[in-house]
């Protein structure tokens, strides 16, 4: 028999109001409020929250103030990490996101979803999917991103963008659902590096 957190990660419907995950809520509310208290300690001490805190990270994680998530166990971050202010994470399910990853401010992923029959929901019926960003990718400011999205590597997501479904490698997308807009392509290198 699945456990409650295989039971979430499955993609079947798990009590959004069980004991444990109220449990598991307030300890990711408690380790967030420290995270987010510590902004000028040493960075050693930081990570040392960060690794209770989430089921992964990589060298160079960085959130800025106020970074919150649901459970934390469920997020698989890769190396050089930026998320800037007010980023939101409701890891019901696995979100795993790559290297080189830029996160504009007010970003959120939302992977829970409720029960369409209100009596289900009401008694504590949800369901998720799993989110995965890609390589080098930079999501916009404003940003929401839906359950059961992979953004491709090297892509870029617009500010105030919504995404519902995948979005390929190496193009810019933007909008309400969003949509790729255009590939990245050599014309959009610059003389930055020389």
């Amino acid at each position: 028999m699945m456990n409650l957190r295989e039971k979430m990660c499955s993609g079947k419907m798990y009590n959004d109001y069980s004991k444990e995950l109220v449990e598991e809520r307030k300890r990711a509310v408690l380790l967030t409020n420290k995270y987010n208290q510590s902004f000028c300690e040493p960075e050693e001490e930081r990570m040392k929250i960060l690794d209770e805190l989430l089921e992964k990270h990589g060298k160079n994680t960085h959130f800025e103030p106020d970074f919150r998530c649901e459970f934390g166990f469920n997020i698989t971050i890769g190396d050089n990490f930026f998320a800037n202010f007010d980023c939101i994470i409701l890891d019901c399910a696995k979100v795993t996101i790559g290297d080189n990853v830029l996160f504009g401010p007010r970003v959120g992923i939302y992977l829970a979803n409720h029960a369409t029959i209100a009596e289900e929901r009401n008694a504590g019926g949800c369901y998720a999917k799993p989110v995965t960003i890609g390589n080098n990718v930079w999501v916009g400011a404003g940003v929401n991103i839906n359950q059961g999205v992979t953004i491709g590597n090297n892509t870029i997501i617009g500010s105030g963008s919504v995404v519902t479904k995948d979005i390929p490698d190496n193009v810019i997308a933007v909008g309400n659902p969003c949509r790729v807009l255009r590939a990245i392509t050599e014309a959009d290198r610059t003389d930055y590096l020389g």
